[in-house]
């Protein structure tokens, strides 16, 4: 089995100020052209079976600019939908609802076409993806471009876990998570690497 490579897309103007964006198709900043760029040293050298990047321009872009130009558009790559707190930041959320979490609670409904989701919601489309990708996983490392918290549920679900376990991998703006084996195992083997990080150069094209 191959390694399954998780990459956030670069720095926009919503995730640079905490405001959450899922439908709502921003370009990357300046600042996050030149991370999705950083990237390309990083996943040089590495042949993929298969690269699906989210349908959204941010995602398209970093993975054009990070030298994955063939990545082909998946829709249930999409982020959460946030429904009614698109736009919203948590601390604004916290005035009204000190103690809601996105991971246990979900989202309110937001206008028509995006009527929000929850845990589980996120869950199930993780999992689809999971199976779509899996025979090519069989057959070498396959890639995935696309945004925080949709990667996070991903890679629990993954690792076995349920999708509120996503709140334990943050993933930061233009970096990568390694999903690989060990004794037939899913594992995580590098997470938040980054382009700019001495350390991570480039992925190694072996398994563990």
């Amino acid at each position: 089995m191959g390694d399954l490579l998780l990459v956030r897309h670069g720095e926009t103007e919503w995730s640079r100020s905490g405001q959450h964006t899922s439908w709502t198709d921003l370009p990357l900043t300046q600042r996050g052209e030149e991370q999705a760029k950083s990237l390309a040293p990083l996943l040089a050298g590495r042949t993929f079976t298969l690269a699906l990047t989210s349908t959204l321009g941010r995602a398209r872009r970093t993975a054009e600019l990070a030298g994955l130009s063939g990545a082909v558009p998946e829709a249930g790559l999409q982020e959460w939908d946030y429904g009614g707190y698109e736009g919203i930041t948590t601390a604004e959320i916290h005035r009204s609802r000190p103690d809601w979490c996105l991971w246990t609670d979900g989202v309110p409904p937001g206008p028509d076409g995006h009527p929000g989701e929850s845990p589980d919601d996120v869950a199930a489309r993780a999992d689809r993806v999971l199976a779509r990708i899996a025979p090519a996983l069989a057959e070498g490392d396959v890639i995935l471009v696309a945004h925080g918290h949709f990667l996070r549920v991903l890679a629990a679900r993954h690792l076995g876990l349920s999708a509120a376990e996503g709140r334990l991998l943050r993933l930061e703006t233009a970096s990568v998570g390694r999903l690989s084996t060990e004794h037939g195992r899913p594992v995580i083997a590098e997470w938040n690497a980054t382009g700019t990080s001495a350390a991570s150069r480039q992925f190694p094209s072996t398994l563990l």
